[in-house]
């Protein structure tokens, strides 16, 4: 038996859970969220307590399991305390700044500053001008909107100058040789 997919997942007392023909809706504090439970997986609750289970030991269902009781658990996690990934800008005349609500400001070293709007649900906080704070409920699409902003201006190894994540290692590379 799969050792994710066997944990019981603790919903808090401001979440509500519900599953219906296939569909879990975990709603809480931070809004609402939804997804579909694939065939074989069943999802119960027990008190306080939801367990994954899963209809045979094939090896489809096997790997389900364990993902689908993570991707519920995302959700419970993010109703409730939501998700957050920061980045951090370096170079000379980089900058990020917060511009209308859902707008993203940056300056990365283009002819042109670059805006970037949050999909729905996605909020910036821009407490320096070199740090991005990215906070939403759902983790998927908070990692992404990181990766889409982080692929902007990436990293580059000879300076280190461009956008990466709150404390990645960029490995720089030695410049030409002296002769």
């Amino acid at each position: 038996m799969s050792r994710i997919g066997r944990n019981p997942i603790t919903v808090p007392s401001s979440v509500t859970v519900s599953v219906s023909s296939g569909v879990v809706s975990v709603k809480g504090p931070n809004g609402t969220m939804q997804r579909v439970i694939p065939e074989g997986i069943t999802l119960s609750q027990e008190g306080d307590q939801l367990v994954v289970d899963r209809l045979n030991d094939e090896t489809m269902y096997r790997s389900l399991h364990g993902l689908t009781r993570t991707l519920v658990s995302n959700m419970v996690v993010g109703v409730t305390d939501g998700w957050t990934k920061e980045l951090e800008i370096i170079g000379v005349g980089y900058r990020a700044a917060a511009g209308a609500p859902g707008v993203l400001d940056l300056a990365l070293g283009f002819s042109h500053p670059v805006k970037f709007t949050a999909p729905e649900g996605i909020t910036f906080e821009v407490p320096a001008p070199t740090r991005v704070i990215i906070k939403g409920a759902d983790k998927e699409v908070v990692g992404q909107v990181a990766a889409t902003i982080r692929k902007i201006r990436k990293p580059e190894p000879y300076k280190g100058k461009g956008v990466r994540y709150l404390g990645e290692r960029v490995l720089r590379k030695a410049g030409k040789a002296a002769k």
